[in-house]
């Protein structure tokens, strides 16, 4: 599909789900795209850490693509680039702080020098084929996060990406309510807008006020206190300098996601007042009253700092009397994850504190009353819910509808909507799907190797090893090895029993080592059902001798 003299939009992440989020924009015959993410794997995905968008769809009409323009540097954003970018063969726009994280990923990956990364400046105009583009500053958790005013001969659009309002903001400027209304009074035919927090009936609040509630809580503490919190949310760690100022403890920072970016954020004008950090085994010498230790892992992730903390194999210690406080929203699918890490600490004496206890954390995302004024402002003919499930998409739709705004449309993940001309409607679907990142190597999400380990998870696996004579006929007993077969004290007799079918199975079809292997195969299944009503998975090597 190549747009015509028409403004279509089409996610190809991030609408139905959140995280991955990827939007295409068309007209005049060319695509732009809007953000590049990653989702994290979870249970479903063995083996995996990280879920990439298919971009199929787009690779295939790379030829019309003029350019990826960035939102933010947060990994469900900005986290595909170092993968996919490079085959797409177009710049990326994008601001100075956002730009620094990106090189850093395609420095990792090698790539720097082969993507192209074009730094703009916020409210200062600029063209991307037949898109105008202009970067609006909005508040979120981390520096530089920008809405998109898009200009189209079909209509403008203001992409807000992630946003919230923020009457006290730490770091940057975001734009005034002042400045939202201008924009709106020059006419804004759509709003793509964050749907993350539409159920909450509050706003989302400032990371003034997390300010004196981290405070508080780091003051009343008599030992060793952690603070973990998202590492690209530079404004808590610039909150977290001032508190450990206030409250006479040296900074410890944990974690090289914390470092990468403290180095990016001071390097583009951020984070200037952050007092000197030190490292892990000087905080453990100071006086336990003496040190605040930020550190990543706040989700529960298992190879961050604070899970390798808690199991004792970092550095940095804590003992009963010790705490740790969890100042970041507790992400929905990680409770098992986070769960553990607590267990585990509580088991220890450390004490707990979370947005549950004290006032400790502030979203990044707009409540009701956020979304409601930049309705007011922004005054759209049509609004359309992203970056969110389908129960935020129709939520965020249905509350527009009832604030005054004359039309919503739900879309997901795939739909190609026309915007304009005429009223908005679904006219077509893009292929859409899910890669994974598996060691160095991208694979189908749902392709044979993820189906595999899948079926060895629930199942395990026999191999059966059979040697045959020229003349077909087997050549000693065969052997057979088991991984993940509940079968534990009875391993033996089991073995003895799957090879003696084996044995049988192979007698039947001498000659023929296609039909002989597939007897094997089943014989040997039928066995691992019989002893652990289990159907693992059986790999059969025959060798001619």
């Amino acid at each position: 599909m190549t747009p015509k003299n028409e403004l279509l939009f089409c996610a190809l992440g991030g609408s139905g789900e959140i995280g991955m989020n990827v939007n295409l924009y068309g007209t005049q015959g060319k695509w732009v795209m809007v953000d590049m993410g990653v989702t994290f794997a979870d249970h479903a995905y063995p083996g995996i850490d990280l879920v990439l968008p298919d971009l199929a769809f787009i690779e295939e009409r790379r030829d019309d693509l003029v350019g990826i323009v960035i939102t933010h540097g947060h990994e469900d954003h900005i986290g595909a680039l170092p993968y996919l970018a490079e085959d797409l063969g177009v710049p990326l726009y994008c601001t100075p702080f956002t730009a620094g994280l990106i090189r850093g990923k395609l420095d990792e990956e090698r790539i720097a020098d082969r993507v192209q990364i074009k730094v703009m400046k916020p409210r200062a105009p600029f063209k991307v084929g037949p898109f105008g583009f202009e970067f609006v500053p909005m508040a979120h958790s981390i520096p530089e996060a920008n809405a998109l005013i898009i200009d189209t001969p079909h209509g403008r659009v203001f992409h807000t990406g992630d946003w919230k309002l923020d009457s006290a903001p730490v770091i940057g400027s975001p734009a005034t309510g002042e400045q939202l209304a201008a924009i709106g009074e020059k006419g804004i035919d759509f709003l793509v807008c964050d749907s993350t927090n539409t159920f909450n009936a509050e706003a989302s609040g400032s990371e003034a006020e997390v300010r004196l509630g981290l405070s508080q809580t780091v003051a009343k503490a008599k030992g060793r206190v952690l603070v973990t919190t998202f590492a690209s949310n530079a404004a808590r760690l610039h909150t977290l300098g001032e508190v450990a100022k206030e409250t006479g403890r040296k900074l410890c920072v944990a974690g090289r996601s914390l470092d990468r970016i403290i180095r990016v954020a001071q390097a583009t004008g951020y984070l200037k007042g952050l007092p000197d950090t030190i490292d892990a085994e000087t905080a453990m010498r100071l006086p336990r009253d003496k040190v605040l230790i930020v550190a990543t892992g706040g989700q529960g992730e298992a190879r961050a700092a604070l899970s390798r903390v808690a199991e004792g194999s970092h550095p940095i210690k804590l003992d009963a009397g010790d705490t740790v406080i969890f100042s970041s929203k507790q992400i929905p699918g990680n409770e098992v994850a986070i769960g553990r890490i607590q267990n585990i600490l509580a088991g220890r004496g450390v004490e707990m504190v979370t947005e549950k206890q004290a006032h400790v954390h502030v979203s990044g995302h707009p409540g009701r009353p956020e979304l409601a004024a930049l309705y007011g402002w922004m005054k759209p003919e049509v609004l359309i819910p992203v970056h969110g499930e389908m129960r935020h998409l129709m939520e965020q739709a249905r509350f527009a509808l009832s604030q005054g705004v004359p039309r919503a449309l739900v879309q997901t993940n795939g739909d190609i909507v026309r915007l304009a001309p005429g009223a908005p409607q679904k006219v077509g679907n893009a292929a859409i799907g899910r890669l994974v990142l598996d060691g160095d190597v991208i694979l189908p999400a749902d392709g044979t190797t993820i189906n595999e380990r899948r079926r060895l998870g629930l199942h395990g696996m026999i191999a059966v090893a059979v040697a045959v004579g020229r003349d077909g006929r087997l050549a000693g007993n065969p052997q057979v090895r088991v991984q993940g077969v509940p079968v534990e004290e009875d391993r033996e007799p089991f073995v003895a029993d799957a090879e003696e079918a084996a044995s049988e199975a192979a007698r039947k079809n001498a000659r023929n080592l296609d039909r002989m292997r597939e007897d094997i195969r089943l014989a040997v299944r039928r066995v691992a059902t019989r002893w652990t009503g289990k159907k693992p998975v059986v790999d059969v090597l025959i060798v001619e001798v």
